[in-house]
C-alpha cells in the first residue's frame, strides 16, 4: 500500500502531537519488543518509535526490520524518531489515533 503526499502529511500532522511508545535499545528487536510493538500497532494504528542507537544507519536498519517485521509502513523518521502505521481490521475508537484526530 503507498501512500499519497497528502496522506503522508496528514499522518505526519496527527502524529506530531504523540509520544514515542516504543523504545528500542542496544539489544534491538527482542521478542518482547516484537510483542509490545504489535500490541501498540493493533490499539493506535499511527504510532512513534524512538532507537536509542548512536549509529544513523544502524537505527535506520532498525526502523526498516522492525517495519518488515510488523507489516507497518514508515511514514516519517527524524533524528532517532521514526513514525509508523498499520491499519487494524478492527480499529478501537478510544485507542486509534487516526479515528481520535480526525477532523
Amino acid at each position: 500500500m503507498s501512500l499519497s503526499p497528502e496522506q503522508r502529511r496528514e499522518y505526519r500532522g496527527i502524529a506530531h502531537n504523540l509520544k514515542p511508545v516504543i523504545i528500542i535499545g542496544d539489544k534491538g528487536l527482542t521478542e518482547g519488543l516484537q510483542q509490545e510493538l504489535d500490541r501498540a500497532l493493533n490499539d493506535h494504528e499511527l504510532i512513534k518509535i524512538k532507537v536509542a542507537h548512536p549509529d544513523r544507519d544502524a537505527r535506520r536498519e532498525a526502523i526498516d526490520a522492525l517495519c518488515q517485521e510488523s507489516g507497518a509502513q514508515l511514514i516519517q523518521v527524524i533524528g532517532k524518531i521514526a513514525v509508523i502505521l498499520r491499519r487494524a481490521k478492527k480499529p478501537n475508537p478510544k485507542l486509534s489515533n487516526l479515528l481520535r484526530n480526525r477532523g
